[in-house]
């Protein structure tokens, strides 16, 4: 075997240039499949995450039809008074069944309504998220997104309310204790003061969600003792799904998984991961390409050498040996040295310190580190170099000595 390295080495290096440019191919390739992962991923996991933490896993509300969602947007365009919700009757008995569960960390109530916040001559349409500050740490866990950690602040004073940062930022509110006038669908006006920023690091959310007392929100709209929804932590986000279905049997609410809350977004990066991974497949494709051509070209230069070899006792087996550990070592070197740039690559993104706004807001780029990238890498280079050594190794293993020497006689 050690004759067979020997041989494959010695005609993989008198063509120094192609095989040069060989590994920069399938290196730029592994590079390429370990950083763009590695940001998609990166990107992905964080979006989910901050969804697992701050969004209930599952979430129980009236049932919408099409028609009443119609209507709620044309009372917005018009002015109108839109359609009052729904409310969950016998909210506290379900809860108590809920929490009886196995796969229940806790519920808590809430009522969401629309509203207008102003502050100054400024004005921004918000939703508004009456809670329980007692009960809502049960089901999620929003004093971690909280700047100052006072989610109790709401029970203390019921004239309080928190505010998305993009919400206070758009109203121009820069600190604390600012006061806001909160305008509900119904008419009524309330004064209200800032005690609190909510920052969750997804734009969508910080950009229209105003929390307040339960209570309060009750009492301003008339509602006193009604909720709209019912949201659950789960041990296990991932059995959201099924367990929705379970929940939903008998009970005619909507039952909501936060995968089918968050489906469209979902959606997107199955198509962001399959044209990632496209794009790293045809880099590779064109390494392989590059592969392909040189041993090819080696095989039609050394048609007489191997012809020698064959003679001199070299079996078959042995020549398609020599070219496809060609293409292994091509894919080999290729994955170390693809690696090797990546993880420097890695390492320069996560220094970069920089405002990305978009889905999610960050101060730089968020990374999904792990090893696994690189072997996986290493795996598709080796697989890609080796086959598109095979044909050329099965050419030269078919290359009979007899007629090689007539033909150059």
């Amino acid at each position: 075997m050690n004759h067979v390295l020997f041989l494959a080495l010695k005609l993989l290096l008198e063509r120094k240039r192609q095989t040069v440019i060989s590994f920069l191919g399938v290196s730029i390739g592994v590079s390429a499949f370990v950083v763009m992962s590695s940001l998609m991923l990166g990107f992905q996991s964080y979006f989910i995450q901050q969804v697992i933490d701050l969004e209930p896993h599952i979430r129980i509300k009236p049932k919408e039809s099409a028609e009443d969602r119609l209507r709620q947007d044309f009372s917005v365009v018009l002015g109108t008074k839109p359609k009052e919700e729904e409310k969950i009757l016998g909210w506290r008995d379900l809860m108590q069944g809920l929490d009886k569960h196995p796969e229940v960390v806790g519920s808590a109530p809430r009522l969401v309504s629309r509203g207008i916040v102003q502050y100054g001559t400024k004005e921004k349409p918000v939703n508004l998220l009456g809670i329980d500050p007692a009960r809502e740490p049960k089901a999620s866990i929003i004093e971690r997104f909280l700047v100052n950690k006072n989610l109790q602040g709401l029970e203390n004073r019921r004239d309080g309310v928190i505010l998305g940062v993009l919400v206070a930022k758009s109203l121009g509110i820069k600190e604390l204790g600012g006061k806001v006038v909160i305008t509900t669908p119904n008419g009524a006006s309330s004064t209200f003061r800032v005690i609190d920023i909510f920052d969750s690091g997804i734009t969508n959310l910080d950009d229209t969600r105003v929390y307040m007392h339960i209570n309060t929100l009750q009492s301003i709209l008339g509602k006193e003792g009604q909720v709209n929804e019912i949201v659950i932590k789960l041990k296990d986000p991932e059995k959201a799904e099924r367990l929705a279905k379970v929940f939903s049997a008998g009970l005619s609410y909507e039952v909501e998984s936060w995968q089918k809350a968050y489906r469209n977004f979902l959606s997107i990066f199955k198509i962001q991961n399959t044209i990632t991974y496209l794009i790293v497949f045809a880099i590779l494709l064109v390494s392989a390409f590059g592969i392909f051509n040189i041993i090819m070209m080696t095989v039609l230069e050394k048609k007489r050498d191997i012809a020698i070899l064959m003679a001199m006792g070299y079996s078959r087996r042995d020549v398609l040996l020599i070219f496809l550990v060609q293409g292994v070592f091509v894919g080999l070197v290729g994955a170390v040295l693809g690696s090797i740039i990546g993880y420097g690559l890695q390492e320069y993104l996560e220094s970069i310190k920089l405002d990305v706004e978009g889905l999610t807001r960050t101060s730089g780029f968020v990374l999904y580190r792990s090893f696994s990238l690189y072997i996986y890498g290493g795996i598709f280079s080796v697989l890609f170099a080796v086959l598109a050594s095979l044909y050329p190794s099965y050419r030269a293993s078919r290359l009979n000595p007899v007629d090689i020497f007539r033909s150059a006689s």
